[in-house]
């Protein structure tokens, strides 16, 4: 039976009355056995009168789908659906698990596994909500998501310190990630921040997926950053991490591990970004903020239209947001006034300021490009906090090259 307790009672499901959560308790139990301990996931659902039904396949069956639509690639552009397979594939877990039944047997034909029936004692999308059935599928499947924010916070020498100065800094970062989420709650901003640890630090994400839900991720790094510098100043030697931090935006999926006979409450991510974002943090110095060259698509509601934009507008557009974080208390202290911005130099004497891209080198060989980002956050009595790398401090900065953008 399904361990239906450890299902999270927060988000869409917080609102749910006693006899829906019961619903959502018997579904829950209904699909726990279908996941067969982790070795497989639910692919889509869709919906009949007082049941639903369910594509369930192998989890590896996905990774075999892209092998052979690679090999098949190397012998036509096109598959015998008219699609590339792997695009197909990622698009599918790309979009919401809810399909139609036209959708659902296609699906079928395609993995060649048959749709299996759930009987349940409520009437989906009349009793409780398709989203509230999506949310507990979820949790039995896996998503793939094209353009998403995610910020690492890495304490630097974390391997050099003893097993309990490690537990220490871990407990002393997850607080100050644990305050600045109250904080922006305090100021209604919304953040729905997911964290996966790295073993000497944390992923976070934001759940939503907006341009806005990553301006205020950015928001969310800097108050992480801004807390753990006051802590850093008030306590005694290695017990509060010194951080280098990563920003990054890019694919990835979404997945949720085993934990006894139920998948987690929480979800992990892996994919290209996390790859970036550890890469970049390798060659991040102490202190240090780097910000990753991505491009992200928005939409423009003057001319509604869809364009994207890089890294430099970005920041732009979260610098246009600082102001929603001002009057935030910092150790009892309001904050006055923040920048945050990318860094560079004057290209000469008479030459406006420019920002600087740099390339750097992984231990693969594998290059790419970064931007050094630094925030000051002005406070009404206390002093000023600053956060990241001065240019002019870059002298241990291991990078290929920089140039001017």
């Amino acid at each position: 039976m399904a361990e239906t307790e450890n299902i999270p009672k927060f988000g869409i499901l917080a609102a749910l009355n006693e006899q829906q959560l019961a619903w959502v308790e018997a579904l829950d139990a209904a699909l726990n056995p279908h996941w067969g301990l982790g070795r497989n996931l639910i692919l889509v659902w869709s919906t009949k009168a007082r049941a639903i039904e369910v594509l369930v396949i192998p989890h590896y069956t996905i990774s075999e789908h892209v092998q052979r639509s690679k090999q098949q690639a190397e012998r036509d552009s096109k598959s015998a659906i008219g699609l590339n397979p792997t695009s197909f594939i990622e698009e599918v877990i790309a979009n919401p698990k809810h399909v139609t039944r036209e959708g659902m047997k296609s699906l079928a034909d395609f993995t060649g596994y048959d749709p299996v029936e759930i009987p349940l004692a409520f009437q989906p999308g009349v009793d409780l909500d398709y989203e509230h059935v999506e949310d507990v599928i979820k949790r039995y499947s896996i998503s793939y998501v094209e353009d998403r924010a995610v910020a690492l916070f890495d304490i630097v020498g974390f391997s050099l310190f003893s097993a309990l100065e490690q537990v220490t800094q871990l407990n002393s970062l997850a607080y100050s990630v644990n305050s600045a989420f109250s904080k922006m709650l305090k100021k209604k901003i919304d953040i729905s921040f997911a964290r996966s640890t790295t073993g000497d630090g944390f992923y976070i994400w934001n759940r939503d997926r907006s341009i806005q839900a990553n301006v205020n991720l950015y928001h969310f790094m800097h108050l992480v950053l801004a807390d753990n510098a006051i802590a850093m100043g008030k306590s005694s030697a290695n017990t509060t991490p010194r951080i280098r931090a990563c920003f990054h935006l890019g694919s990835h999926y979404e997945f949720y591990q085993s934990e006894g006979l139920s998948p987690t409450t929480y979800s992990y991510i892996v994919g290209d970004v996390t790859i970036e974002l550890a890469r970049m943090i390798e060659r991040a110095m102490p202190g240090q903020i780097l910000v990753g060259d991505f491009k992200m698509p928005a939409t423009d509601t003057e001319i509604r239209s869809r364009k994207t934009i890089d890294s430099m507008e970005f920041i732009q557009r979260t610098e246009a947001t600082l102001s929603s974080l001002e009057g935030l208390e910092l150790s009892d202290d309001q904050i006055d006034g923040i920048q945050c911005y990318l860094t560079g130099e004057k290209k000469s004497e008479n030459d406006e300021f420019a920002i600087k891209r740099y390339l750097i080198s992984d231990k693969h060989g594998k290059t790419r490009y970064v931007y050094n980002a630094k925030v000051n956050i002005y406070r009404t009595h206390g002093e000023p906090i600053f956060l990241g790398v001065q240019t002019s401090d870059l002298g241990d900065f291991d990078f290929v090259e920089d140039k001017f953008v």
